[in-house]
């Protein structure tokens, strides 16, 4: 194992894929430079998506086949169980938990969002998702006639029950809605999305609020409606919090929770950038927002990256997300708030669909249901409504759903 050196001129801290990005992009543009990423997961970078989806129903369950293999392609010195917990720009310098002081050039803050937690609960039967070692421990409690709660019918949760089933577990997913994801989705396709999980096994149990959990030789989850839930295991999916502490103690601008950038993803503190679920940054279609998903990390690590070998370049993106639930999919981009006005453009049988949300009359997020290859012509559509060339009577076409 390498030793941590003293200096190198590029620290990127945080070991997802914003990490691996701005590493290919670094070494592309600075060939000779020294980079170092300080990564406080023992596992090198993976394709953190692949913890939810392709790891359950793909040719390999082993998280290795999803490994990016940043250090090996770029000659990067990546150091992994190496948390980070000081920043401090002025003198251009990075502190590890164990007392290394490590001076940069520039540093990367791509230290990602960690799964929020039951205050009180430490059990190992209740777990979150969003380490391969958190993969790899459900993955082991995921046995043939286990029974496993998911609590959450958002965006993981319903991602993760659905994997579940592949498992011969009997999954439960409890949730405080009255439909799985009808924060995002209408009405046609949550009622939809119950009936396909009902007939893949999956109980689903709505108006479901946390209250605890009690430990013993099962699993006791309690709703504040009293509902009484058993389990052998138990996967959380009550969201995410974005891991700012280093930047904030660093004294870098905060905002709305997340760490602002300017267009080229500079921080507030000289020569510190930001990139991936943690950035604040300006959306051409949205204005200020940060995104916790994949594309976002990729799109702004590798600009970053750029960056900070010396480069002028603007992120200027609209980053899509995607998801895919036993035989329905969909890719989307912007807001998915099924608060908004929901325009719905079905094919003739009924099997895909784009769905359009719209406040004041302008488009402020495009869903792809089983529509593929066109989340450029959604930016294009998104973007005429914004600057008023596209009314919102004139949808129909604009996009063939499937």
């Amino acid at each position: 194992m390498m030793d941590l050196e003293h200096r190198y001129d590029h620290v990127i801290i945080g070991g997802g894929v914003a990490a691996d990005a701005a590493a290919r992009a670094l070494r592309e543009a600075a060939p000779d430079a020294s980079i170092a990423i300080l990564s406080a997961d023992p596992h090198s970078p993976v394709y953190r998506p692949a913890l939810s989806k392709e790891l359950w129903h793909g040719e390999s369950s082993d998280p290795e086949s999803q490994e990016l293999h940043t250090a090996e392609d770029t000659g990067v010195a990546l150091f992994t169980s190496t948390l980070v917990t000081e920043l401090l720009p002025h003198s251009h310098t990075v502190v590890t938990a164990r007392g290394q002081v490590v001076h940069y050039g520039t540093a990367l803050l791509a230290t990602g969002s960690s799964a929020r937690h039951l205050p009180g609960v430490h059990d190992d039967r209740v777990v979150g998702l969003r380490t391969v070692g958190d993969y790899r421990h459900l993955r082991g409690l995921a046995r043939d006639g286990a029974r496993i709660v998911v609590v959450g019918g958002g965006y993981l949760g319903t991602e993760v029950a659905a994997a579940l089933t592949r498992t011969g577990a009997e999954v439960t997913l409890a949730h405080s809605g009255q439909r799985i994801l009808e924060h995002m989705l209408p009405a046609s396709l949550t009622e939809h999305l119950e009936q396909v999980f009902a007939e893949h096994g999956i109980t689903l149990v709505p108006g479901f609020r946390l209250a605890g959990i009690d430990t013993g030789d099962e699993l006791t989850l309690r709703s504040e409606g009293g509902v009484v839930l058993t389990a052998d295991a138990a996967l959380l999916g009550l969201g995410a919090e974005l891991n700012t502490t280093l930047a904030e103690h660093g004294g870098l601008d905060l905002e709305r929770g997340a760490v602002v950038v300017d267009r080229s993803l500079r921080t507030s503190a000289p020569d510190v950038f930001a990139a991936g679920d943690i950035a604040l940054f300006h959306d051409p279609l949205l204005g200020l927002r940060h995104v916790e998903h994949v594309d976002n990390a990729e799109a702004s690590g590798t600009t970053a990256g750029k960056n900070m070998a010396g480069g002028d370049e603007t992120y200027e993106y609209t980053p899509l997300f995607f998801s895919d639930l036993f035989e329905d999919g969909y890719e989307a981009i912007g807001r998915l708030d099924a608060s908004l006005e929901m325009r719905e453009v079905w094919n003739p049988e009924r099997t895909a669909a784009v769905v359009h949300y719209l406040e004041d009359g302008r488009i402020e997020g495009v869903l792809l249901w089983n529509t593929w290859d066109s989340v450029p012509r959604a930016r294009e559509v998104m973007a005429a409504s914004q600057e008023g060339e596209l009314a919102a009577d004139a949808l129909e076409g604009r996009i063939p759903p499937g």
